[in-house]
């Protein structure tokens, strides 16, 4: 199987193992990027046990080669916090990118590999900044797996169609993955740290970059394959921070252009990161 080059391009993917759910999507969505592209997956695990290093990487190394593996960069950070904080774990990940465009991916979903080269080409041939790989609407496959059907699409040259069988469509927004020009995504504030755990952080990204001026695009006909999985509190309306989430995301909408560029220049969180400091020299 001859991979893809998408070499100057690296997936970020924050993660936290809340279920075997969570174990098995990891482990298809590993399986499936090492081995249709020639990339970078920066993947980082916040927990009380590095339970990917326990449980998905030595999964993986039985079906990937051991230069596929090294494509790999994982990261773990011991915390006993319930609290998963996402967008903090995002930056993290992103001050360490080298490549020109990088992947804000959530660890339950695939792209078919065209996608994922339109949405490349869009940001180095087209000069966009910010790339939605889905259509606003009905372009989610909800797939609800077992352990037969993954292994099938693993063996199975990563047929969609065998995804599909177990589907139904449902719409999207904004979530699930975004394709970034890295110092874009960087000198446009990064991840607002303040939101903290779930939701609604991908409606603010959206709104932010298209209101500062950022070049936006998305795939109208493309969908996102989306694994479900177990809800617990950092990814469902069980989050304990929602409310005062909520509240951030509306004050963010009442602020005009100028005091929105003001807001994110001002956030303390961005002077722990080097890349912020270099980009805005």
């Amino acid at each position: 199987m001859k991979k893809i080059d998408l070499s100057d391009c690296t997936f970020i993917i924050p993660i936290r193992i809340d279920s075997g759910d969570r174990t098995r999507n990891i482990t298809t969505v590993l399986c499936y990027l090492l081995k249709t592209f020639n990339t970078k997956i920066i993947l980082k695990e916040v927990d009380s046990k590095p339970l990917v290093q326990e449980y998905v990487i030595e999964q993986i190394k039985e079906f990937l080669d051991e230069d596929e593996i090294n494509n790999l960069i994982y990261l773990f950070e011991e915390s006993d916090s319930l609290e998963f904080h996402r967008m903090k774990i995002l930056n993290e990940m992103l001050d360490q990118v080298k490549t020109d465009v990088v992947v804000n991916y959530d660890c339950d979903v695939l792209l078919k590999p065209e996608t994922c080269v339109e949405a490349v080409k869009l940001i180095v041939e087209k000069n966009y900044d910010l790339v939605y790989p889905y259509g606003f609407g009905d372009y989610q496959y909800q797939i609800y797996p077992n352990d037969e059907i993954v292994t099938d699409f693993i063996n199975g040259d990563f047929d969609f169609s065998i995804l599909e069988s177990c589907s139904s469509i449902f719409m999207t927004q904004y979530g699930h993955v975004q394709f970034f020009k890295t110092n874009s995504y960087i000198s446009g504030g990064m991840e607002n740290e303040n939101f903290i755990s779930w939701s609604p952080e991908d409606k603010e990204r959206y709104f932010r970059f298209f209101n500062l001026g950022y070049k936006v695009g998305r795939l109208e006909q493309s969908c996102v394959y989306h694994l479900e999985h177990f809800r617990g509190n950092n990814s469902g309306f069980g989050n304990p921070y929602i409310e005062k989430n909520n509240e951030l995301w509306e004050y963010l909408q009442r602020l005009n252009l100028k005091q929105l560029g003001r807001y994110y220049q001002s956030q303390k969180y961005l002077k722990k990161y080097q890349s912020y400091t270099l980009n805005k020299v």
